[in-house]
């Protein structure tokens, strides 16, 4: 094996290039060589023999969002295999420290749009590998082929001394190995007909920054009462070729990712295996349009996540202009998912005034590790069956509730007219002076509240529930008065001048002509 090399070249920040790519701003340092085709063929190199270089740097305060270390990969390469660790210098209150992120491009390269991309994980690990048989969780099996590979560094927050790094890379030589043909899981399960089905969009495994397997997640899944899930890893979609074992008749699996930018995220729902979508951009680089078709054109629904989430990166900078659904409850309900709720009950103030197409809502638990809990909250879905097309259409047609867990059940409907009824997400067709009732029945919230909600505000809050937690509340009003109608179930107040958590709340019904 070949003794660690200290490339010269990195020991500062030495550019090869800084350029733009129609996105964000990236950075390409000098090249790591290793042995040639000749040299490789020399004693030392035989199968099984290894070599490794050793990169060391520095990034200052305000270095690209992106940093490139070129790797020239010989041929006869059977593993790559890379380690980095960075400097966390202590900061002082309120100012960012260091956060630096890793991934990896094949010798396709590193334009947008991934063709080279073979994997991310982020901050989650400090090592990876690629075989062609094998890859670390959030990366993609598959040959190493001979060209020049890159390794990608996030610098996601930079202290103000700056972020010292090194990076390691081990190359083994050998035969290559065959890659598995990919399985993914069916896209339909046995379902119920026409029903209500519960699932949970946004979960996080081992194959990003999540702590359980595949299979702890399914096994919690069906605990939480769920029929669907969503696979949404952070920039990779290393995990939609190992789901297909754990789905089932009584679960629906959907592939998709959390498309993680530095202004914000977005889930790709349900879309086709093995789909990958880039997230070098910002707000600024007017790319996302782009990458939202490639999610539609690959099946899936745009779903922007936590919109007013306060981590570094996570407030959604986009606009809602392409958006399918937005996900309004992300797991614990806080302060942000409050604002989030109000935000987007504003923008249906604005689509029933203006005329325009409006955005249903939907809520996931983000779940990551113990504790968090998968299916908390969950959407309820009225589908024609459970399968990836009913279930999108159920959530793109708004015909869906949020609820906290599977021991909330609701029923929403409007009447009017002469024997007319709409339920979730549909419209009662009824001259602007019909009386029409509103009806909510609810079930496993004890000592919750209902408020009715139109586009002119709060307009009915009901008594606390019963010990029991089920009950029915009826209001009447006309379309002349509400445009839209919808419900939501509170908790009691945990803090003053504020409503409670909610149980449970609606997509609306829209009333009139």
């Amino acid at each position: 094996m070949c003794e660690n090399a200290v490339h010269p070249a990195h020991k500062g920040l030495n550019r090869r290039g800084l350029f733009v790519t129609g996105a964000a701003a990236a950075l390409t340092l000098n090249s790591v060589s290793f042995a040639s085709g000749a040299e490789r063929r020399a004693p030392g190199r035989e199968p099984g023999s290894k070599e490794t270089r050793t990169v060391r740097g520095t990034l200052p305060v305000g270095a690209p969002d992106f940093v490139y270390l070129p790797v020239e990969v010989p041929g006869g390469v059977s593993e790559l295999r890379v380690s980095y660790s960075y400097q966390k210098p202590p900061v002082p209150a309120g100012t960012q420290g260091n956060a630096l992120d890793i991934g990896v491009f094949d010798e396709r390269g590193t334009e947008l749009g991934g063709k080279g991309f073979r994997g991310w994980s982020g901050g989650a690990r400090t090592e990876f590998f690629i075989r062609a048989d094998e890859a670390t969780p959030g990366y993609i099996p598959g040959r190493i082929r001979a060209g020049t590979w890159h390794i990608a560094l996030g610098p996601y927050t930079v202290a103000p001394e700056g972020l010292p790094y090194e990076v390691t890379i081990t190359l083994t030589y050998g035969a290559p190995g065959r890659t598995p043909k990919s399985v993914y899981p069916p896209e339909r399960a046995k379902g119920r007909g026409r029903a209500w089905y519960r699932g949970d969009c946004h979960l996080h495994s081992v194959y990003s920054d999540g702590r359980r397997t595949l299979a702890e997640i399914a096994a919690l899944a069906r605990a939480a009462g769920l029929d669907f899930i969503n696979s949404s890893e952070h920039n990779t979609h290393s995990a939609h070729a190992h789901w297909a074992e754990h789905a089932g008749d009584d679960l629906l699996i959907m592939l998709g990712e959390e498309v993680t930018t530095r202004n914000g995220h977005v889930l790709s729902l349900g879309a086709d295996p093995g789909t990958f979508v880039d997230w070098r951009y910002r707000a600024r680089d007017n790319r996302f349009g782009r990458y939202a078709r490639r999610i539609r054109d690959a099946g899936g629904l745009v779903v922007p996540a936590h919109p007013h989430a306060t981590c570094v990166g996570c407030n959604w900078k986009f606009g809602f202009g392409e958006a399918d659904v937005v996900e309004v409850w992300n797991g614990a309900y806080t302060p942000d998912d409050e604002v989030s709720l109000a935000d987007w009950d504003s923008m249906l103030v604005a689509s029933v005034r203006g005329g325009r197409p409006w955005i249903p809502a939907m809520g996931n638990s983000d779940a990551h590790r113990d504790p968090d809990r998968i299916g908390g909250p969950q959407t309820v879905v009225l589908a024609d069956d459970l399968t990836r097309e009913a279930i999108q259409e159920g959530l793109r047609r708004g015909r869906s509730y949020i609820a906290e867990s599977k021991s909330v059940e609701l029923a929403f409907s409007a009447a009017g007219g002469r024997g007319r009824h709409a339920g979730i997400g549909e419209r009662l067709t009824v001259d602007r002076d019909t009386p029409v009732t509103v009806r909510l029945e609810v079930k496993g919230t004890p000592g919750c509240t209902v408020r009715i909600i139109t586009d002119q505000g709060v307009l009915h809050t009901s008594a606390p529930l019963p010990e029991s937690g089920a009950g029915t509340v009826e209001w009447r009003t006309t379309p002349s008065y509400a445009a839209y109608v919808r419900a939501e179930v509170r908790h009691p107040t945990t803090t003053p001048a504020l409503p409670g958590p909610p149980a449970a709340f609606t997509n609306p019904i829209f009333l009139g002509r």
